[in-house]
């Protein structure tokens, strides 16, 4: 799952997102992420919101481009899914990110968000969108144990 030697993102957290759509980094990742981080929209375009350490952003899309020809319509396009749907950004002084508008549209942020650990990148999920997606997060969990378990 993560390329690096860097410890992974891990747990769940409740924050807010402040009027000017800042987000407060979980403290023991801030300086995990005190070189800057990309947001960006997932490639599966769930509502939440990625949140990678640069040098591993640019490792995914660089491995996704691999598998196309450099001149490949579809590869165009992932690029610019992959360039044009994410953004920099940087932890202020009091450990904040800046959710740019067209990211935080996309996962439908409000006021309660959801901070996901997801080994190489972290998650900003709305809670009400959280909420609802976490059953079907579980079953489909269940599922893929269940056939791991039926083959061996």
């Amino acid at each position: 799952m993560w390329r690096s030697s860097v410890v992974p993102f891990r747990g769940t957290f409740d924050h807010t997102l402040d009027a000017k759509n800042r987000l407060t980094v979980p403290a023991r990742y801030r300086a995990a992420l005190s070189d800057g981080v990309v947001l960006a929209m997932p490639v599966d375009l769930k509502p939440c919101v990625g949140v990678w350490r640069p040098e591993e952003y640019e490792s995914y899309t660089r491995r996704a481009l691999a598998e196309l020809p450099p001149l490949s319509p579809r590869r165009t396009e992932l690029e610019r899914f992959f360039y044009g749907s994410s953004h920099d950004a940087e932890l202020d002084a009091a450990g904040r990110i800046m959710v740019p508008g067209f990211l935080g549209q996309h996962a439908e942020l409000a006021k309660e968000v959801v901070i996901v650990g997801v080994g190489d990148r972290l998650e900003l999920w709305d809670k009400g969108a959280w909420t609802e997606h976490r059953p079907t997060l579980l079953s489909g969990v269940a599922e893929v144990t269940s056939r791991v378990d039926d083959a061996a």
